[in-house]
């Protein structure tokens, strides 16, 4: 037998999942080929559907376009949508006139979603029931409409014109005797979300309350489709992501597989902004030159000063980030968190003043420096305390990402008046500099 033919075979029997790994590890004509082999075996749709829609949108490209149409039209509506938005207009709009004309409005209405809204992660495959069926229709009327469903976690039922009534547990209508009318099993006060609701927001739902699943609806309330758990996975780790990369600066379009080339346009931006602040914090220091000169102890305090200030901000910028991304932060708490970060800076910045300003004693003998160390870390603390619920605050107030930027106002702030509090508090103690 033909050697492709066994490994072909053998990879036939492994989770897609599995299969778009393999996919994603080979190079783009080796995996062409064996998307190629696969389609031909009716079995390219899910691997394609499982991998992240930018990589199966560079390989969909190189694919015949009849061959490319037909894999489309057996992927789940809401995963050959995530793939079509990664393709050039042209493009998508070819495949699309290659569909029947049913899946061709299917894909259509879902574009018309915005990506990050919950008609954006919906599925359309979603079986309605009617509460005027027994159980034992509404069972045999599933079985039949198997193929048409995204999720088999529950059953919605609907009125004469689509609107939602209430949700059905599969597993009560299996328990239950046959001849038993579905009004009696319907749960009526199922959680829904609207069609554009914010995908976090979703995502936030279904972490609070561990769904499986759950019915999109219109502004009448007419059932439009179904939200899976999988996908809520999905927005969650792009969520994770973002706020990871952003923390570092690091622009979320760029991954372990973007090139050197790629990733210095993505990158060189933010560090040419951080090259902005630093200078801001090194015009402060060139200020203060003749006070350097004469106490050149303040050199190397001034970085301790701006560098505990920093960390400690980081700290608080963290947790802060983390609260929004999760739903946890609104308005009221956030002002809670200003307070308690505040007291939580006095206490750091007391106790960390404390033991530096008795090194620095120790040090050179001074007690004056000491005290002005002191006083400086105490206030740059508490500052870098509150600057690290403000700033992210105030950054999600003008609709950008926290995540993103914080980081880089932060160290602005800590290092600017890390350096100038040392300098200004060490004038006014310390006499003839």
């Amino acid at each position: 037998m033909d050697e492709r033919k066994i490994v072909l075979r053998e990879l036939l029997t492994q989770d897609p999942a599995d299969i778009a790994e393999i996919l994603a590890d080979l190079s783009q004509d080796q995996a062409t080929d064996l998307v190629h082999l696969l389609f031909l075996r009716h079995a390219a749709a899910e691997p394609l559907g499982d991998m992240d829609p930018d990589e199966s949108a560079e390989l969909v490209v190189q694919l015949d376009r009849k061959e490319a149409s037909q894999i489309l039209s057996r992927m789940d509506p809401d995963d050959a949508v995530d793939l079509l938005l990664e393709l050039p207009e042209e493009i998508q709009q070819e495949l699309l006139s290659r569909l029947s004309r049913s899946d061709a409005r299917v894909l259509t209405d879902l574009l018309a979603y915005p990506p990050d809204s919950a008609g954006g992660l919906m599925s359309p495959e979603v079986v309605p029931l009617s509460l005027s069926m027994s159980v034992q229709d509404a069972i045999g009327h599933l079985r039949q409409r198997v193929q048409d469903a995204e999720t088999v976690y529950y059953a919605y039922a609907v009125d004469e014109v689509g609107h939602l009534i209430g949700v059905l547990s599969l597993r009560d209508m299996a328990l239950a005797a046959p001849g038993r009318n579905l009004h009696d099993l319907v749960i009526r006060d199922a959680v829904s979300v609207p069609v554009d609701m914010d995908a976090e927001e979703v995502a936030h739902i279904f972490d609070k309350y561990d769904y499986l699943a759950l019915p999109v609806v219109d502004d009448d309330n007419k059932l439009l489709g179904v939200i899976t758990f999988d996908d809520v996975i999905d927005v969650i780790r792009e969520e994770a992501t973002e706020d990871i990369y952003g923390l570092a600066g690091v622009p979320s379009e760029e991954g372990v597989d973007t090139t050197w080339i790629q990733s210095l346009r993505l990158r060189l931006p933010w560090l040419y902004v951080r090259l902005l602040t630093a200078l801001a914090a090194a015009t402060v220091v060139g200020l203060f030159e003749a006070t350097i000169a004469k106490v050149a102890a303040l050199a190397v305090l001034m970085g301790i000063i701006a560098g505990q200030g920093g960390s400690a901000g980081m700290q608080t910028v963290t947790i802060i980030t983390r609260g929004m991304a999760l739903g946890e932060l609104d308005r009221v708490r956030g002002w809670t968190l200003l307070w308690k970060e505040t007291m939580l800076g006095i206490a750091n910045g007391i106790l960390i003043g404390v033991t530096v300003g008795l090194m620095t004693y120790l040090w050179k003998g001074e007690l004056l420096l000491g005290l002005a160390v002191f006083l400086a870390m105490t206030v740059n603390m508490i500052i870098a305390g509150a600057s690290g619920v403000a700033i992210p605050l105030v950054v999600r107030k003008l609709g950008k990402d926290p995540a993103l930027v914080s980081g880089i106002f932060l160290t602005t702030v800590t290092d600017v008046l890390g350096f100038g509090l040392m300098f200004v508090i060490a004038i006014w103690l310390l006499p003839g500099i």
